[in-house]
């Protein structure tokens, strides 16, 4: 590994780069099932009411994965270093990837989705605490945004080689892509914060120091909380955009995988977008309400709008979904900078990764039970009211984090 760097960087440097990389290679593999979900299973042999269980049961594996690599990431990225977490995660999910490319039952996809899930967890939380200790704090939002804009594209080359190629080979593509990725992982200086932090007699990685008093409690609970719309919208809408539209009278086939890239190529657009209107505004909070906003009338349109539309129409109300989540990067650089250099690598991994477990936990079974006691759609909307008015709340609570200084340690 290189030297420490004590020097804050440009928005352009290496660290920028292989995090936008890795996180490129990261949402290819995380978002490959949902994408390829249809395809797969049916060469499994399932039928079409086994496909929306079964696709439904995958997920929540997956994330159940990255709920608990959260975790384990973000403690080794504060004890061993975010270098540490860079390397391991990504050898882990990439050798699950292509172990995925041989599966033959539904159970084997769930252990597989579970173990890459694991490995998947790490990559943002370390890329983002290491470009936000290596940029200087003018720059800090810029630069994040720019690892999640371009690393989201992943979908979209995902997309391409779901039509190109056999579910099975967009697999080992995705794998040999993340072993590749270790090369230039090679060439990325270690934060100079963690290593001053590492000399000091301070706990690091302590998970539960988030929880011991009710300031950083609240700070960490507002913190997950404030991007719950991005997998309501991701995890519910777009992958089942099919099983929506059948239920809207929609006549066309739409694919789902056309759906998520669609999706995903606005959402790069967002994200790299509100990095330079978080800096117009010079505040975090104004550029996410403003994202809020826009997420909350696609919302709108996609359940009034589209009862006997058409499958194109589908698609574009997705892209604008998919733009309005676009604050991916400054959520996950807000949770990086609310928490001291001992703790910020834990907090910042476990935060995105427990929105994604969020969705095995809290969103599909609050989706489930809304749909169980009305009608599918309706249980849609229900559930979309229901966690934008928990998203608003705990963003009126969270504290402005724009002109803070990362340089200090949790007590």
């Amino acid at each position: 590994m290189n030297t420490p760097s004590n020097k804050p960087a440009s928005v352009f440097n290496i660290a920028v780069i292989v995090a936008a990389l890795g996180y490129f290679v990261d949402i290819y593999d995380l978002l490959l099932f949902s994408i390829t979900r249809v395809p797969a299973l049916k060469s499994l042999g399932l039928s079409e009411t086994e496909i929306l269980s079964e696709g439904e049961s995958i997920i929540m594996w997956q994330m159940g994965g990255l709920l608990i690599g959260g975790i384990i990431w973000g403690v080794m990225g504060d004890k061993k270093g975010r270098l540490s977490v860079l390397f391991g995660s990504i050898i882990l999910y990439s050798l699950a990837n292509i172990a995925n490319g041989f599966v033959q039952t539904a159970d084997q996809f769930k252990i597989i989705r579970f173990i890459a899930g694991i490995g998947l967890a790490g990559e943002l939380g370390a890329g983002i605490t290491l470009v936000s200790e290596l940029t200087h704090k003018s720059k800090r939002g810029i630069a994040t945004s720019l690892v999640a804009g371009i690393g989201l594209t992943g979908a979209v080359v995902a997309f391409i080689m779901k039509e190109n190629f056999d579910w099975r080979t967009c697999y080992f593509i995705g794998g040999g892509l993340g072993l590749l990725l270790l090369l230039l992982r090679i060439s990325v200086f270690e934060s100079g914060m963690f290593h001053k932090v590492k000399k000091l007699n301070v706990q690091r990685g302590n998970f539960f120091m988030l929880f011991n008093t009710k300031e950083r409690l609240r700070k960490y609970l507002c913190s997950i909380l404030i991007g719950l719309p991005t997998w309501f919208v991701i995890g519910v809408l777009v992958t089942f955009s099919s099983e929506f539209g059948k239920q809207m009278g929609i006549a066309e086939k739409i694919d789902p995988g056309k759906a998520i890239m669609y999706a995903y190529a606005a959402i790069a657009v967002g994200d790299v977008l509100i990095g330079f209107i978080s800096q117009w505004f010079k505040s975090r909070k104004k550029a996410l309400y403003l994202f809020y906003f826009i997420t909350a009338v696609f919302m709108v349109l996609f359940f009034t709008i589209q009862w006997n539309g058409s499958a194109a129409q589908m698609y574009w109300i997705c892209a604008g979904l998919g733009f309005g989540t676009g604050f991916w990067a400054i959520f996950v650089t807000m949770g990086a900078e609310q928490f001291g250099t001992n703790i910020r690598a834990t907090a910042a991994t476990t935060i995105p990764n427990m929105v994604r477990g969020m969705l095995t936990v809290m969103i599909l079974p609050l989706f489930k039970l809304c749909r169980g006691v009305t009608d599918y759609v309706t249980g849609g909307w229900i559930t979309a009211i229901v966690i934008m008015s928990i998203t608003v709340i705990a963003a009126l609570m969270i504290k402005e984090t724009f002109h803070k200084d990362l340089n200090y340690i949790e007590e």
